[in-house]
C-alpha cells in the first residue's frame, strides 16, 4: 500500500546537550584568506605583531656626584691651558726676532734710524711722481728729505772743512761746498755746469758712527726732472767708473754685487766702491736720481767700510726721495 505525504512522519531536530556551550558569534571570515598562501618563515609577514615595536630605552643613569667633580676640574685645567697658550702665542708676535728666547741672532751690522716720514708739501703742491706732475718736482723742503742721523751717531761738519757739510745738521751749503768732494782738476767744470744748470739748492748732512764709519748725504735739486737726468748721465755717471771721480776714492770701480731691485720704484741708483788693494781708508759712494733731485751719498771707514750699513743709507735714502 502506497504510503501517503501526509502520513510520513516529521523529522526532528538533534538534541543539544543540557549542558553543552555555544560558540560566541565572531567576525565574519574573509573568504579569500583560505587561497591566501602561508607565510614563509623569517619573513615580515610572519614576525608577530607585538615585535614589530621598537623596544623602549634604557633608563639613563645620572652621574655621581663624584664623576661630575671630576669633569669640571679637566675642563677648567684645559681652559686655563687654552687662555695661557693664546696669550704666550700673541706675546711672540709681538716680539722682535731678537727678542724671543731661542730665537735671538746677532746683528747684521745695520744701525738703528728714527722712523721715515715724509714732509708735509705746501698746500695744493703734488708729490713728485704724481700725475699731472710733469717737471717731477719735489716741492718739500729738501733739508727735509734728508735720512736722520741714526741712533749713536755725532754729528759732522764744519762748512766746507769737513766733506762740503753744513756746520749745523741738516743745512745748505754751497756749490763750492759740494765740488770740493772731487778732485781738483775737475771742480771748476763741474761748478760752470751747476751754474748753467741753474742748481737751486744743495742740502747737506754728515755724521760719525763710534766705529769711526764717516757719513755724508748731499742733494741737489734742480728746475725739473730732465735737467737732473743730463746732469746725471752727462756728469756723474760714467757706467762701469764715474763720471766724475771723488778726492777720497779716485779708483772707484761699479759695485756689481748691488741688487738692483731694492731700488724703489722712480729712483735710479748707481753705486760704486773702491776695488782691491786700496789705500787706508775704504770708501763707498752711490749717485740717486729721484725726478729734479740728485743725491750722492758717501761712506768711509779705516780698514773696510761694511756693505750693510751703507746700503742701508742708500736705500733710506732712496725711498725719502720716491
Amino acid at each position: 500500500m502506497t504510503e501517503s505525504v501526509t502520513d510520513r512522519p516529521e523529522p526532528t531536530a538533534p538534541a543539544v546537550p543540557p549542558h553543552s556551550p555555544v560558540p560566541a558569534a565572531g567576525p565574519a571570515e574573509d573568504p579569500r584568506a583560505a587561497s591566501a598562501p602561508s607565510p614563509t618563515p623569517g619573513s615580515p609577514a610572519a614576525v608577530p605583531a607585538a615585535q614589530s615595536v621598537p623596544p623602549a630605552p634604557p633608563k639613563r643613569r645620572r652621574p655621581s656626584p663624584r664623576v661630575l667633580r671630576a669633569v669640571g676640574r679637566w675642563t677648567a685645567a684645559v681652559a686655563v691651558f687654552g687662555v695661557f697658550c693664546a696669550g704666550t702665542a700673541y706675546g711672540i708676535t709681538r716680539l722682535e726676532r731678537h727678542e724671543v728666547p731661542g730665537l735671538a741672532t746677532e746683528s747684521d751690522g745695520r744701525w738703528d734710524y728714527p722712523r721715515l716720514a715724509l714732509p708735509a708739501l705746501p698746500s695744493g703742491s703734488p708729490r713728485p711722481f704724481a700725475q699731472g706732475n710733469e717737471g717731477e718736482v719735489h716741492h718739500a723742503d729738501l733739508r727735509e728729505l734728508l735720512i736722520p742721523l741714526p741712533e749713536g751717531a755725532q754729528e759732522a761738519g764744519k762748512g766746507g772743512e769737513d766733506g762740503g757739510l753744513p756746520p749745523s745738521e741738516g743745512g745748505w751749503v754751497t756749490v763750492g761746498d759740494y765740488t770740493g768732494l772731487y778732485e781738483k782738476g775737475d771742480r771748476d767744470e763741474l761748478r760752470q755746469r751747476l751754474v748753467d744748470d741753474s742748481v737751486r739748492h744743495i742740502a747737506a748732512r754728515g755724521w760719525v758712527m763710534p766705529d769711526g764709519t764717516r757719513t755724508s748725504v748731499h742733494l741737489l735739486r734742480f728746475n725739473s726732472g730732465a735737467v737732473a737726468s743730463d746732469l746725471h748721465a752727462e756728469v756723474l755717471y760714467g757706467g762701469l767708473v764715474p763720471g766724475l771721480p771723488l778726492a777720497e776714492a779716485p779708483e772707484s770701480k761699479m759695485d756689481e754685487s748691488w741688487p738692483p731691485e731694492t731700488a724703489p720704484e722712480n729712483v735710479e741708483i748707481d753705486v760704486y766702491d773702491e776695488p782691491k788693494p786700496r789705500g787706508e781708508v775704504h770708501t763707498r759712494h752711490a749717485y740717486l736720481l729721484a725726478g729734479d733731485t740728485v743725491a750722492l751719498v758717501v761712506q768711509s771707514r779705516k780698514g773696510t767700510a761694511p756693505a750693510v750699513p751703507f746700503r742701508q743709507a742708500v736705500i733710506l735714502q732712496a725711498q725719502l726721495l720716491g
